[in-house]
């Protein structure tokens, strides 16, 4: 099958994370693959070179887009794929209007959270809902609000769990002192960590206040992966708590699994969330997770972490410094219940063989034209 996947970006994110995997496993199950992102810098890619690589180079202006339609078509004129599937809002409208100017033989649209930011982001969903054959998201949360907010018409989105490869997501020890060494960490300091664009859904204000009420009473820092619009706020702020000598912002990383590894306790603070695939990853990684139970998030970690309510800063606290408190052997075994939970429920093979078979239906059903 030649599968053509368009995201908006190749930035560290999630889903950008998600994608370039199923890239690469898609190509080692014996299928042609092009990953097209549509502007910006490539901070991730697949990992096996047989994926082809494809800069739109979409500018952000009417003309812009039009050029960019035109370098798509021309696109899918080359490649003449089976499927295309699209990630992220961006993605996602852009390749619905593309199908009234180029013949895609068949589109699934995915999108990867509750809430895309803006009420007119929703209502573009809405109005070109009927130009994809079928749309995905990450969660039965997610779901549910794309057909409250009237972004997706009932029985037209459904649920793809995300997945982590366990083979790429596991503890490592030599990681963890690799990374503590270039921290100046020793083994004393708790480390927790934070992996996620700098922006208002990850609700970095909270985390940063959590840390502040505990950081007088254990030894430990917080490290902070991710950039985003409001990094230098974020910076500001960990200034004006008096925490900035115990915070990391250590920008867009691409060794996420060693910076798990090297952390003993994940937060996750955000407002919302579509799934949560950062959570799922340091389950993996058989680290203690501490999240708002948002979205999809709570389906994800179910009894294997912590959950408390999006913008509780005090009760965020308590379950990090209770996630701290953990003996070694009840940390142990929270840890492993959490890999084996990822394992058997968000695994990159589930994943590929969810959309493998959207692919093999919609493509079976002759596509939208």
């Amino acid at each position: 099958m030649r599968i053509l996947l368009v995201i908006t970006s190749l930035g560290v994110g999630g889903a950008e994370r998600l994608l370039t995997s199923l890239a690469d496993k898609y190509v080692s199950l014996g299928h042609e693959v092009v990953l097209a992102y549509l502007h910006g810098d490539v901070c991730i890619r697949p990992q096996d070179s047989r994926v082809c690589l494809v800069n739109m180079d979409l500018k952000k202006s009417p003309f812009g887009i039009v050029l960019g339609l035109g370098r798509m078509r021309n696109l899918i004129l080359e490649f003449r794929p089976d499927v295309v599937n699209s990630h992220l809002v961006h993605a996602n409208i852009i390749c619905r209007l593309l199908r009234l100017v180029a013949p895609v033989p068949c589109l699934i649209s995915s999108a990867h959270n509750t809430n895309e930011e803006g009420r007119g982001r929703m209502l573009a969903y809405g109005l070109t809902d009927r130009l994809a054959d079928i749309s995905t998201n990450v969660s039965d949360e997610a779901v549910l609000a794309f057909e409250r907010e009237r972004a997706v018409r009932k029985g037209r989105m459904v649920v793809v769990y995300n997945g982590v490869d366990p083979d790429v997501f596991r503890y490592d020890h030599k990681s963890r002192q690799a990374i503590r060494e270039e921290l100046g960490v020793d083994d004393s300091c708790a480390l927790f960590l934070a992996v996620g664009r700098l922006c208002e859904a990850k609700d970095y204000p909270a985390l940063l206040r959590s840390f502040k009420s505990i950081a007088d009473a254990v030894h430990t820092k917080l490290v902070i992966v991710g950039d985003g619009p409001l990094r230098h706020q974020m910076m500001e702020l960990s200034s004006s708590l008096e925490i900035s000598d115990r915070v990391f912002f250590l920008g867009a990383r691409n060794d996420i699994p060693a910076l798990m590894s090297a952390s003993d306790v994940f937060v996750l603070s955000s407002a919302w969330e579509g799934f949560g695939l950062v959570v799922a990853e340091a389950m993996a990684c058989k680290r203690i997770v501490v999240a708002t139970g948002c979205g999809g998030v709570k389906e994800v970690v179910g009894d294997a972490g912590y959950l408390v309510p999006p913008g509780d800063c005090d009760a965020l606290a308590r379950s990090m410094l209770q996630a701290l408190e953990l003996s070694c052997e009840k940390r142990g075994e929270i840890g492993e219940n959490a890999r084996q939970r990822v394992i058997s429920k968000f695994s990159l093979d589930a994943a590929a063989g969810r959309y493998m078979a959207l692919y093999a239906g919609a493509t079976s059903n002759g596509g939208f034209f």
